[in-house]
């Protein structure tokens, strides 16, 4: 009876202790949740951009036109020397591309056809929980100043959006990720607002002065004479007119 005693103030304190400690807090919810991952997104692939896309299915325009216009070339030459930022690439599928105005590429002259597919691509590696804490506007593969094609990122609940000034997209799945890369589904063509900004008109043809024409000594010779010609038949003629006036006079008288 004196155990029991002793051992039931320690049993009150025990579940004092336990009734005031304050719950665990939950862990905080991410800014950007992870987009999902396709279905056929794995790391077997490498860092073969085509073959990842190939594989993922119903990016075949865009590995058209990275062939086509030899942009694959210039990015797998970015991922190699840039290992430690990365690159970031955001693949519009088929479908995407068929939202376009017919014969919308085939429009583009060769270098506007480069930029537009380079402006699909960061030059750095953004996973889809950093793209809060990107700044913008986000610079891209093409672009070739501070001020010229560029992104706007928009990250919240659970949607990440592209806006180009243009074109406003949503980044879908997560296509492919490791270290160094990572390819997401956008659901449209990112279109440059560079492609809708007037051409500087060219420069006006600077004015030249026409030089005088050439003359002949001759024909300054032949000036001459003619304008002494003349002369002389306005003087004989003025001669000619005071002895006419005169004679009538005398007649008339």
């Amino acid at each position: 009876m004196m155990k029991q005693i002793i051992f039931l103030p320690f049993l009150l304190q025990l579940f004092a202790l336990i009734v005031s400690t304050p719950p665990a807090p939950a862990p905080a919810k991410p800014l950007v949740p992870l987009l999902p991952q396709s279905p056929t997104s794995d790391s077997s692939s490498g860092q073969d951009i085509i073959k990842i896309l190939r594989k993922a299915k119903s990016f075949n325009t865009l590995i058209r036109l990275l062939k086509t216009t030899q942009i694959i070339d210039q990015v797998n030459a970015q991922l190699v020397t840039t290992k430690s930022g990365g690159l970031t690439i955001l693949a519009p599928d088929d479908g995407a591309f068929s939202q376009l105005k017919a014969g919308y590429f085939n429009s583009l002259d060769d270098r506007q056809q480069k930029e537009l597919i380079r402006f699909h691509v960061l030059p750095v590696y953004v996973s889809s929980s950093n793209f809060d804490s990107l700044s913008n506007p986000v610079l891209t593969l093409a672009s070739d100043s501070p001020t010229g094609y560029q992104i706007n990122v928009t990250a919240y609940a659970n949607n990440m959006n592209i806006s180009t000034g243009v074109v406003n997209a949503t980044l879908t799945s997560v296509v492919y990720s490791d270290k160094t890369l990572v390819i997401y589904h956008v659901d449209k063509v990112l279109i440059p607002l560079d492609f809708s900004k007037p051409k500087a008109p060219a420069p006006a043809p600077t004015p030249t002065l026409a030089k005088a024409p050439k003359v002949d000594k001759g024909d300054t010779n032949k000036a001459t004479s003619a304008s002494n010609a003349i002369n002389l038949i306005s003087s004989h003629g003025t001669m000619f007119v005071s002895l006419a006036v005169a004679l009538v006079s005398a007649i008339s008288s």
